[in-house]
């Protein structure tokens, strides 16, 4: 990521975050990883007041420090992890086998995704994201299971019009989820099911696209269309 920024300049436009520089990418992502890493190395319990978006935008380093602030906030964080107790009890918003885990899966996407970000605005829209197929399939299934599951425990899914089967046809375990999307049946699960609409193909390329990246142009999309296109806007991701 830290590559890919310096190779675009701090004041490229980062294609995926509209009225955002590369520099306010890395600030961004900077405190979220120090956030992140305090949870952990502080063992708290409870979430504490952050600043917000445009207060991190406007606090952080310029753009001439802001590379090497990253750096070193990255490198905090995955000590942070690497030596922090495998039982740390600490707080967490998605489910998870343990605190630790959460957190390192959490920030593990946080800073693939934003690395697509940076790729791209390197090298324009659809640039990026080399990942493995087992760790695609997890973002996608962090995605589905943890943020898409909580958006519809709050009530806060408006639904996409119809069910949406996604098919990751290379991850190891070809995992598969089934969105319910009819009105009055929200709901996400994994497994294959009856849908409207089915998104088939490589989970590098689902995790992009359902994280707002990429495009379903190297995609198998059976079905309504229209019940892929709603995902993204449907969903709201939020940090807690």
């Amino acid at each position: 990521m830290a590559a890919a920024a310096e190779k675009a300049g701090m004041g490229a436009p980062v294609p995926a975050c509209p009225g955002w520089s590369v520099g306010d990418l890395l600030r961004h992502t900077s405190y979220v990883h120090r956030w992140a890493a305090g949870y952990v190395a502080q063992r708290l319990k409870r979430p504490v007041a952050d600043l917000s978006e445009e207060q991190i935008l406007a606090e952080g380093p310029g753009d001439g420090a802001v590379l090497g602030w990253f750096r070193e906030g990255h490198a905090a964080l995955v000590r942070t992890l690497a030596d922090a107790d495998p039982d740390v009890d600490c707080w967490t918003f998605l489910p998870a086998p343990s605190p630790l885990a959460f957190w390192a899966r959490r920030q593990a996407h946080e800073t693939a995704i934003h690395r697509v970000d940076a790729e791209q605005a390197a090298a324009g829209p659809g640039a990026g994201g080399v990942f493995e197929p087992a760790f695609a399939a997890d973002g996608v299934g962090e995605l589905l299971m943890g943020f898409l599951a909580r958006s519809v425990r709050r009530g806060r899914w408006p639904g996409l019009g119809g069910n949406l089967a996604i098919h990751a046809e290379d991850d190891p375990a070809r995992a598969d989820w089934l969105v319910a999307g009819r009105p009055g049946a929200a709901g996400v699960s994994r497994g294959p099911g009856p849908a409207d609409c089915a998104v088939t193909g490589p989970a590098r390329e689902l995790y992009l696209l359902l994280w707002n990246r990429g495009a379903a142009d190297g995609l198998q999309v059976t079905g309504d269309p229209g019940v892929l296109a709603a995902f993204g806007p449907a969903l709201q991701i939020t940090w807690s």
